[in-house]
């Protein structure tokens, strides 16, 4: 499904040449980047890959985009200089775009870890106490605990999922797939951080079949190689002048991953 078909940033130009957001695409050629269900913004750190999704949270109204303490006029001023359209369905009605749409950025699934990590931590240090003060065996502890007199049961399935004490990936992957839900759009914003190279594949392969089977689509800033050689996805490479699109195997990052295991491919073979 595509909800969001096209977007156009600013065209606008300003004199001071270090103006957020304006800076960040003074020397791009502008041209509408047309999506598809699964469209990748790729490019190397200060490309814009992430600027340029949360502008498109911000203009499309999605849940997740950051605002700033400063120069907060010139950014709205470019988010309503770029405009967009919304895709169609099959009979010729323009779509909206879905209220349960997110952007989601690296940072705000390692705060929801961390979050899990604290409430371990209360956890654990409230049945130290009562093992300590009041003199109850850890068994006794975590019974108390468990009742519902205490403040902590609000926090309870976030705790129990702690206690399983997954990695940072495996919690980031788990976060993902309870939060995406059928029929909405996703911006990400580098979802590979922590995530080992098989679960970078396995999002991948998640992300596809959402996008194909239960009418999601998603905007999606990376520059992983097994994240781009695995989404079946338009690639728009924000380090080229105009913004081109291009194949994954086309890109420096991958170049730059394929050359290094082909210096050191006689280690493979021993």
């Amino acid at each position: 499904m595509v909800y969001l078909s096209s977007f156009l940033i600013s065209e606008k130009r300003v004199k001071n040449p270090n103006l957020y957001p304006y800076n960040v695409f003074r020397k791009k050629e502008i041209y509408p980047m047309v999506f598809s269900p699964v469209t990748i913004f790729y490019g190397n750190n200060g490309s814009g890959k992430s600027t340029l999704l949360n502008i498109i949270a911000r203009k499309a109204d999605i849940r997740g985009y950051e605002t700033y303490a400063y120069g907060q006029g010139y950014i709205d001023k470019f988010v309503r200089e770029c405009r967009f359209d919304v895709g169609e369905d099959e009979s010729g009605k323009r779509l909206c775009i879905p209220k349960d749409s997110l952007y989601i950025k690296s940072e705000d699934i390692l705060f929801e870890i961390k979050k899990i990590q604290q409430e371990e931590a209360l956890e654990r240090g409230y049945i130290f106490d009562l093992v300590k003060q009041k003199g109850m065996d850890i068994g006794t502890a975590e019974r108390s605990f468990d009742s519902h007199e205490h403040s902590f049961w609000s926090k309870k399935e976030l705790i129990q999922f702690a206690q399983e004490k997954y990695s940072n990936g495996e919690t980031t992957m788990q976060i993902l797939r309870d939060t995406f839900a059928p029929g909405s759009l996703y911006l990400l914003d580098e979802p590979e951080v922590s995530l080992s190279p098989q679960n970078q594949v396995g999002l991948a392969e998640e992300i596809n079949r959402m996008a194909r089977f239960l009418e999601c689509q998603f905007i999606i800033a990376t520059h992983s190689p097994f994240m781009l050689g695995t989404l079946q996805a338009k690639i728009y490479n924000l380090d080229t002048e105009y913004m081109d699109e291009a194949k994954w195997y086309e890109l420096e990052n991958v170049k730059f991953f394929y050359e290094f295991f082909e210096r050191n491919k006689e280690l493979f073979r021993q």
